[in-house]
């Protein structure tokens, strides 16, 4: 069945596309997708004719339907019970719609969309291409849809294929008096009444320099054509912009209207959940106040609206440069010279490729990357402007993305930049383009960057959390001290995540913070003077580190950091990743209150992992592990631009500089994840699996290893048994499945295990080759011969060898010893073997092992199985008598 229909509340336009469609579509049903405008209801009086041609939405068995074509809307919210038919199977979708692109837009088999001002507009562009004759009604149904939708040719998106349109329509025989009496009507009394109570209630609000009129009634009743009233409202007034808002019954109404094009009122209501095109627009609001709908409007005024194009006229050019290939070294000269923070990376013809500024240039230099090309270090993840934006746009990015420098470029070239000087200079020069938060870029956007969380810590934490809180907060303050949770702590409740691994950084001395806090609660304090860092140990064992706000540079690549004393925003600077880069003030007159220098709350909400500045790689490699784990145990992203230094750090083979216990620890913590193979997967695609030990690839077999050690893990996991095992081991041993002895000798050496802890590997890898050996041969051996198999070997090596045991029967009779033969024990002991008259010493040994082997083979079964299995095998040897 086809079925051919339009947007809910359809209006001429929408009416006169489904007539057109049907002359396309010949077998197809045409039903509206709900209500229809008051003018079309009387049109249908007057035309009877074609209404006989519509059925009701309800007639429609809506399971049958298998094409559906969608006119002047692709917006499934916007059709009704018809949205239910996209998830019939094999549907067909055909979209025809002059409506820009928008979020959420469906996807057709086939569309045909064009930048006109209505989807009639495109319908008799169809018929003149396909030579389709119109008879006098149809041409004059279609001139009613492009009169109505251009406001008879007095909106902005008003082209001139519209113009061209009517004028073909004209000659097909549209009759231009039906037109007018259908598009153009006068008010009655009532409406005249309540356009005046719309216009006293009219408000004027100025935003980027534009007047915009904010207008609001409150009805008892629906009331029909309130768009007619908007529409008489912007003639009798000459209002470039009106928002007309009307609460009738328990939803309120927004119909948009605008002349110029700075304010595209189809965005806004979109914003709404609803649509139209950027001159005239509309929405119904529901679950809102008109107070709520009020204020949500003036939001998105401040969003949308665009002043005028500014990029051009403010930018510097024609720019300074430097080609890809120029050394850092060069690139900083460069800087130096001009006495300029960013420079372009472009290459022939101003292609541009990236930014390089002075600090990562420096940084570079200090390490000794100088001579390397800028294209390894510069910032790739940089957004561009053409010179046709707007102070807004400017303003976005250089102050709420804090983006130092805009390129500005038209067709791909480089056409100048605009720093955030310039920016500064043009707001001071004229304060009316001053945004209310703005001047001083650190003062930015102050509700955005500092806002209070107070009601996500009472949500996410419970309430001895959040009592230590503020606890911490006030003896900071007593003690003259501002104390912040910091790093991971703060990610996780923004993500609505419980995490009790709490992290408190200082403005101030934190080791004698942490002495004073210890001493609060009576519990204890461990400190490193080295790094400015405490351990404070709670009475209940719970531990609070505590830092200094410092700032951490390194010597050399891969280096141990050296610290210096901060500020709280260089402290954050040097943190690893911006998702880890917020604070939240625990000072109890600004408690809850979210610190955030570096917009690191959009890349929560865009689920992107992105370094702080383009040499941290390179100072602490350490963080490539950790930014593959944060990855996939978060289901983020690691950023383009991140990604790309990444290798960078990866190709400079600075694992095989530095590598250590630090690089370990992140490997334990990937390995201890509830699913590490798809790290380790990242890890192979970064070509990381080498540094653990050179050859190492990430094939089939490995990839068999790892999954059947995951099963493994998970079997394990569901015993719940109380006792410890340590994950991380059982996934080295499945990686290090098919290395040598002397494989994994190196990989001790490598990562500066412990003596102790390099034995215990050595020894369980060599046990468990030979066990995987000898549970491979054809022979099935008896649970005896299985027990003293594996009763001396770890958890860990018991689940690797389940995992590694390529037969069934092999992988059954470990998981045996583990669920039930390794808690064997005799009931019979040495002391009833002494009672039973037996003489103390090797025999008992013997005697008792004999007899464990009987139980777990099934021999003996109660205490008197035992004693009688004891005397039938080792009898007592009878006292000779004496002949005296």
């Amino acid at each position: 069945m086809e079925v051919i229909t339009t947007h809910m509340n359809a209006d001429f336009d929408s009416l006169a596309s489904m007539v057109a469609a049907k002359k396309f579509y010949p077998d197809a049903v045409m039903a509206f997708a709900g209500s229809q405008e008051k003018n079309i209801r009387e049109f249908f009086v007057q035309a009877s004719h074609y209404l006989h041609d519509f059925k009701r939405q309800k007639q429609i068995p809506l399971k049958k339907v298998t094409k559906l074509i969608v006119v002047d809307t692709r917006q499934a919210r916007r059709l009704g019970n018809f949205a239910k038919c996209l998830k019939n199977p094999g549907i067909k979708l055909h979209l025809y719609d002059h409506h820009p692109d928008s979020p959420g837009d469906l996807k057709g088999d086939l569309e045909v969309v064009r930048p006109v001002g209505s989807t009639s507009t495109i319908f008799t562009q169809l018929f003149r291409e396909k030579g389709i004759p119109l008879t006098g009604d149809e041409a004059t149904l279609l001139s009613m849809g492009i009169y109505e939708d251009t406001g008879s040719f007095n909106y902005l998106t008003t082209t001139p294929e519209d113009l061209d349109a009517a004028a073909w329509l004209l000659k097909q025989g549209a009759n231009l008096h039906t037109v007018s009496q259908s598009i153009s009507r006068e008010l009655n009394v009532q409406q005249l009444g309540l356009l005046n109570e719309l216009i006293k209630s009219a408000i004027n609000y100025t935003i980027q320099g534009i007047d915009i009129v904010v207008a609001k009634i409150d009805l008892k009743e629906y009331v029909d054509e309130f768009a007619l009233l908007v529409r008489h409202f912007m003639v009798m007034e000459n209002l470039n912009v009106l928002f007309a808002l009307a609460g009738m019954e328990d939803r309120i109404y927004l119909i948009a209207r605008s002349r110029v094009p700075e304010v595209n009122v189809g965005e806004i209501a979109m914003d709404f959940g609803g649509g139209g095109h950027a001159s005239a627009a509309s929405a119904t609001l529901k679950n809102m106040t008109m107070i709520e709908a009020e204020e949500k409007l003036i939001r998105l005024l401040n969003k949308h609206v665009r002043p005028q194009s500014l990029a051009g006229e403010l930018m510097s050019h024609p720019p300074i440069t430097v080609p890809p290939n120029i050394s850092i070294k060069n690139a900083n000269q460069v800087l130096t010279r001009y006495d300029i923070t960013v420079l372009p990376v472009v290459r022939k013809e101003f292609e541009l490729l990236g930014i390089i500024s002075r600090r990562v240039a420096e940084k570079a230099i200090f390490h000794n990357l100088g001579d390397l090309p800028v294209s390894d270090y510069m910032t790739t993840d940089v957004q561009t402007l053409p010179s046709s934006a707007s102070l807004a746009d400017i303003q976005e990015l250089i102050i709420e993305h804090r983006q130092r420098l805009i390129p500005v470029v038209d067709t791909n070239e480089l056409k100048g930049v605009i720093t955030r000087t310039d920016l500064l200079n043009l707001l001071i020069n004229d304060p009316a383009l001053q945004p209310r938060h703005l001047i001083d870029s650190d003062e930015r956007s102050y509700i955005e960057r500092h806002r209070n969380v107070n009601s996500l810590i009472i949500e996410v934490l419970n309430k001895e959390v959040i009592v230590l809180l503020r606890t911490i907060g006030e003896v900071a303050e007593e003690n003259g001290y501002t104390a912040y949770a910091v790093g991971g702590f703060v990610r996780d409740l923004l993500l609505r995540i419980k995490n009790l691994d709490l992290d408190i950084v200082i403005e101030g001395d934190g080791i004698k913070f942490a002495k004073k806090l210890a001493e609060h609660f009576g519990g204890a304090v461990r400190t490193h003077e080295k790094f400015s860092t405490a351990l404070v140990i709670m009475p209940d064992g719970f531990n609070i580190d505590v830092a200094t706000a410092r700032l951490e540079y390194y010597e050399y690549p891969a280096a141990m950091p050296t610290v210096e004393l901060s500020s709280l925003k260089l402290d954050l600077y040097r943190r690893d990743f911006t998702i880890n880069a917020m604070a939240i003030n625990l000072h109890p007159e600004k408690f809850g209150t979210l610190v955030d220098f570096f917009n690191c709350q959009t890349d929560i909400k865009e689920k992107r992992i992105r370094i702080l500045h383009n040499l941290s790689f390179v100072e602490d490699p350490t963080r490539i592990f950790r930014a593959i784990r944060f990855e996939q145990r978060m289901g983020f992203a690691i950023g383009k631009h991140t990604e790309k230094l990444l290798k960078n750090a990866v190709k400079m083979n600075l694992f095989n500089r530095f590598f250590g216990h630090r690089c370990f620890t992140e490997l334990k913590l990937i390995f201890s994840e509830e699913n590490p193979i798809p790290a380790i997967r990242r890890m192979a695609e970064f070509n990381l699996l080498k540094f653990i030990l050179p050859g190492l690839k990430l094939d089939k077999r490995m990839e068999k290893n790892l999954i059947e050690t995951q099963r493994a893990m998970a079997w394990y996991k569901l015993l719940y048994l109380d006792e410890p095992c340590r994950q991380w081991l059982v996934y080295i041993f499945a990686i290090l499945a098919n290395s040598t002895y002397s494989d994994l000798k190196v990989f001790c050496m490598k990562f500066e295990f412990s003596p102790k802890f390099k034995k215990e590997l050595l020894k369980e890898k060599e046990a468990t080759d030979k066990i995987l050996k000898e549970l491979g041969r054809t022979r099935r051996l008896r649970p005896s011969e299985i027990y003293w198999l594996l009763q001396e070997r770890s958890h860990e090596s018991l689940l690797y060898i389940i995992a590694m045991a390529r037969k069934k029967t092999a992988k059954k009779a470990v998981s045996h010893f583990v669920t039930h033969l390794r808690h064997y024990k005799t009931d019979v002991h040495g002391a009833d073997l002494k009672k039973m008259g037996y003489k103390s010493g090797p025999i008992y040994k013997t005697i008792l092992t004999h007899l464990l082997e009987a139980k777990l083979d099934g021999e003996v079964k109660s205490r008197s199985d035992e004693i009688e299995f004891i005397k039938r095998n080792y009898p007592l040897e009878k006292p000779v008598k004496s002949n005296q």
